[in-house]
């Protein structure tokens, strides 16, 4: 009397949640690779280069926040020697620049 006729719902397909969140996952993968991955790529293949064309006279900020002058590379090895003050001078790993400033290139804004 009182009772309704039940209706029996249609499955839902295998593949339709996926076919939901693929294009959403895609974008923001693409935006992950546009905006965090390769801009991080370009610096570090940029740091690379100054770190192997680094000379006498260039201004280096090491690993440690040490900054020196160099006063000698060598093409044989991957050391350089820093002065960090008068009568002060240490061999550093190449690897271990964080950056390298040319003598005629003006320090960069802290804004």
């Amino acid at each position: 009397m009182f009772t309704t006729p039940a209706f029996a719902q249609a499955a839902a397909s295998p593949m339709e949640p996926f076919g939901g969140l693929l294009i959403p996952m895609i974008l923001m993968l693409g935006i992950f690779y546009f905006f965090l991955i390769r801009p991080q790529s370009q610096r570090a293949k940029e740091l690379r280069a100054r770190v192997n064309a680094v000379r006498r006279g260039d201004t280096v900020i090491t690993s440690g926040g040490m900054v020196g002058k160099v006063l000698k590379v060598s093409e044989t090895s991957d050391e350089i020697e820093v002065e960090l003050a008068e009568n002060l001078r240490v061999r550093v790993v190449k690897g271990t620049l964080l950056e390298v400033r040319s003598k005629g290139e003006p320090v960069k804004d802290a804004t």
